[in-house]
């Protein structure tokens, strides 16, 4: 491939909630830039991982996993949604092989065709290493007959790797040629603040009864170096956060007996932090209510949504 040929572009994965997006996005990356969990409607920021090769570079946007909204926080995650089908080069479909393709990918296959009727759009059939190769089979027929064979189909497991360079190819092939967008090594474009708050929000979220995920929010307060910290002692930073939740019972969840589980979530955190970062974190977290924030567009915008 010569220089002329070099290609970039924006991908973003949809599908609906818990379709392995995130996973998919680390897998492509090469390392945690969009937080992973098994509760649905994990993502709630526009999160870019990128892909450097010398012949391309694809720039992932990964979304909130698109539903019928219920609540005002609901509606504002559709709509960022929906605004970037239009501005990607590609789309990827992602429906899950352990799961019959139902109403709720149909109706996010019809969104997708009028929102954005002209941008590509590919199926990737995603958890493959979840399943027998005969089902992965039939779920590629049912994949074909929804999308009546006008778009190409890739089978891959973010988890152990497989497909996942054949994935890549197929992207690649539908981005336009041009510049890099971004410097090479260069994984994302978010602000460390998101990164952490979302680190964060993903450990809080391990483990947690059902009622939870709609229902946090996280909030970096303050982030400082510490001061007075010798060569041998190394760099300290200071991450003070805000864990918001909307009911007392919740509250009482996030902290656990004797504040056991708030410990953990920032035992876990601050290893991710860390990693992030590079350096040494001392990590604070505290729990606040904010009654009814999903529904509040003042609470809203002040919870950065």
């Amino acid at each position: 491939m010569t220089d002329t040929e070099f290609r970039s572009g924006f991908v973003c994965f949809i599908g609906r909630p818990n379709t392995g997006k995130s996973t998919l996005t680390n897998a492509l990356v090469g390392t945690k830039v969009a937080i992973t969990s098994n509760r649905p409607q994990t993502t709630r920021h526009t999160i870019r991982g990128i892909v450097h090769n010398e012949d391309f570079q694809i720039v992932l946007v990964d979304t909130p996993g698109l539903h019928r909204p219920r609540t005002l926080l609901g509606q504002r995650l559709n709509e960022l949604v929906k605004n970037t089908y239009s501005e990607v080069d590609v789309i990827g479909l992602c429906i899950p092989a352990d799961e019959a393709i139902g109403p709720g990918d149909r109706w996010i296959y019809e969104q997708v065709r009028a929102v954005a009727p002209r941008t590509t759009l590919i199926v990737i059939v995603t958890k493959t290493d979840k399943v027998p190769k005969e089902r992965v089979a039939a779920q590629l027929l049912a994949v074909s007959e929804l999308t009546g064979g006008d778009c190409e189909i890739v089978p891959v497991s973010a988890t152990t790797g497989e497909q996942v360079n054949v994935l890549v190819d197929v992207l690649v092939s539908k981005l336009p040629p041009g510049p890099a967008f971004y410097p090479d090594g260069e994984l994302t474009d978010e602000p460390e603040e998101v990164l952490m708050a979302e680190l964060i929000r993903e450990a809080a979220l391990e483990g947690v009864r059902d009622e939870l995920p709609h229902s946090l929010a996280v909030v970096i307060d303050e982030m400082t170096p510490r001061e007075g910290r010798s060569e041998e002692q190394g760099e300290l930073i200071d991450v003070y956060a805000i864990l918001y939740v909307e009911r007392d019972s919740q509250k009482g969840i996030v902290i656990g007996k004797g504040g056991a589980r708030l410990r953990e979530v920032g035992t876990a955190a601050r290893t991710q932090i860390e990693k992030l970062l590079g350096t040494k974190v001392y990590l604070n977290l505290r729990v606040k209510i904010a009654k009814n924030w999903q529904r509040d567009p003042k609470q809203l915008g002040k919870l950065g949504f």
